[in-house]
């Protein structure tokens, strides 16, 4: 079972008995590890502001790192990057050391992600790059060598995003020649292009994955042009618009108009915001979207800078109870900024740097521990992992952990 279909398992029973509040923990110890499994990703935010501190530098690119991203395959906890000097390149994060580096793209990489698709059907590590080179590729890390190439785009590729259903088999891409382009991963084909944007699109996302869906059940998803029943893709462009389209129909559903400038990131809500699209835009803001209803729900300002990241953060605010309430955003005001997702008010907490953020990614990784030490499932740990404008990759961890004990006592306790 996948981490991602896992996690949704667990939220769904988790709120279920929360609601209730009818059972005590020990009564099933399968119950117990999921418990304790699921809360230990809920991390305070007072707790990660007052401990975290820098802990990792990667060094090696010669130009702006443009993205990161981050997958733990078998022990192997790994952070792959994507720069303006045109190259892709893999880093071990418990040794800080590149591992890997490729240099195909003739032009700025932009985005890059760890492929699911490759490492659910194969068990290969391949990191996706799409580049201003017109190309999107495909690198097989084991083997130093590039698999496949996607080369229908007109213009320079943006922002690319794997489809959370079928393992992972379906990718999305937005470019400079305004449209947003479907890709079938297994067969290298384009499957649809999305036309309606009147600028670059710079960022794309795909709906989260949906609970009455089989994540590896590819005949209950095979309808339509590529098979995402109720799935959406959402794409952000620097026509000022963020629009949404339906992947069974290929229609675009929605448009939202708010934003005054280029929007630069994208991200669909899960759990109680399922409904919601958070973005960030170089108009200095974040706002967050109802998808139903076509409205703004809020507006965060306080960057004087390019908002150029927007992410859903792992911690919850101190004495709250449920789901994340924080949100995160980077901006090239050299800082990263914490909001209460439930309010308008000025930020939580504010990181100041010394360079310019052009992305972020929180990890959750496992703990280091000494030969003595054991390993527990519990001692896992945030990193909020973030790149610069200035080449350098860092990675700034916390010391905060949940443990078994606290969780059962705090259930225990209603």
């Amino acid at each position: 079972m996948t981490e991602q279909l896992k996690e949704e398992e667990v939220q769904i029973i988790i709120h279920h008995w929360i609601r209730t509040l009818n059972i005590k923990l020990g009564w099933i110890k399968d119950f117990d590890n999921i418990v304790v499994n699921y809360v230990s990703t809920a991390f305070m935010l007072d707790s990660f502001c007052s401990s975290s501190k820098l802990i990792s530098t990667f060094t090696g690119h010669t130009n702006i790192v443009w993205s990161i991203d981050r997958s733990i395959f078998d022990d192997s906890q790994l952070i792959c990057s994507g720069s303006g000097d045109s190259t892709v390149r893999v880093w071990d994060i418990d040794t800080n050391k590149q591992i890997q580096l490729f240099d195909e793209h003739s032009a700025s990489v932009y985005c890059v992600k760890f492929s699911p698709y490759h490492y659910y059907n194969y068990h290969q590590y391949v990191i996706c790059s799409s580049s201003n080179d017109e190309t999107i590729r495909f690198w097989d890390i084991k083997d130093n060598k590039q698999l496949q190439i996607f080369n229908d785009h007109t213009l320079g590729v943006c922002g690319i995003e794997f489809s959370p259903f079928n393992g992972g088999r379906y990718l999305c891409s937005g470019s400079d020649d305004n449209t947003i382009c479907l890709w079938d991963v297994e067969t290298s084909k384009s499957l649809h292009v999305f036309n309606g944007h009147g600028d670059t699109v710079f960022c794309v996302d795909i709906s989260p994955l949906q609970n009455n869906n089989n994540y590896n059940d590819n005949k209950m998803n095979n309808i339509g042009v590529i098979g995402g029943n109720g799935y959406t893709i959402c794409s952000g462009s620097r026509d000022e618009t963020i629009r949404i389209w339906d992947i069974e129909t290929t229609k675009q559903l929605n448009v939202f108009n708010g934003h005054k400038e280029c929007i630069n990131s994208v991200k669909y809500g899960s759990n109680e915001l399922l409904n919601a699209i958070l973005s960030g835009s170089d108009d200095e803001s974040i706002r967050l979207w109802d998808i139903r209803s076509g409205e703004q729900i809020q507006v965060f300002n306080g960057h004087s800078g390019s908002v150029m990241r927007v992410e859903y953060s792992p911690f919850v605010i101190k004495n709250s109870i449920g789901n994340s309430n924080v949100i995160c955003s980077g901006s090239f005001d050299k800082t990263i900024r914490f909001w209460d997702i439930r309010s308008n008010k000025r930020e939580l907490h504010v990181m100041k740097l010394d360079e310019r953020v052009t992305c972020l990614k929180f990890m959750k990784l496992k703990k280091k521990v000494n030969n003595n030490e054991k390993k527990s499932n519990s001692d896992s740990c945030v990193n909020l992992c973030y790149c610069s404008a200035e080449e350098l990759i860092y990675s700034i961890s916390s010391n905060a952990y949940y443990k078994l004990k606290i969780v059962k006592l705090f259930m225990m306790s209603k």
